[in-house]
């Protein structure tokens, strides 16, 4: 299994960007993926999640501003990030997980940095 997260960035408050995973070695249409983020000297978090038939959960932090999606056919996940805070600068991953955040399937790939400056 691998899950590789690419697309991440410096960016400016307020700015966008679009993050991608890419899932090998899955059943990836018939799993829900995830979203996570962890910044540093915190714990890893669940920010976003789209199950297999497209129903969507957000982090009450990032609701309204990021959005979820998924290409089946590429195996891959979407995160399209938009009003970007200074907050928001973590490392990003993937990975199929429970929609509480406290379970995931797989050992985490690579991550993708995200840096939002003020």
């Amino acid at each position: 299994v691998q899950l590789q997260a690419s697309g991440g960035g410096l960016v400016q408050a307020g700015g966008s960007l679009r993050v991608s995973c890419v899932a090998s070695g899955i059943r990836f249409r018939n799993n829900a993926m995830g979203w996570y983020r962890q910044a540093p000297g915190k714990q890893r978090e669940l920010v976003a999640r789209i199950t297999s038939d497209g129903t969507t959960n957000y982090a009450t932090s990032v609701k309204g501003r990021f959005t979820i999606s998924r290409d089946n056919a590429q195996n891959t996940v979407y995160l399209q990030m938009n009003s970007l805070k200074p907050e928001d600068t973590a490392v990003y991953y993937c990975n199929v997980g429970s929609i509480d955040g406290r379970y995931v399937r797989y050992s985490w790939g690579q991550g993708t940095q995200v840096t939002v400056s003020s």
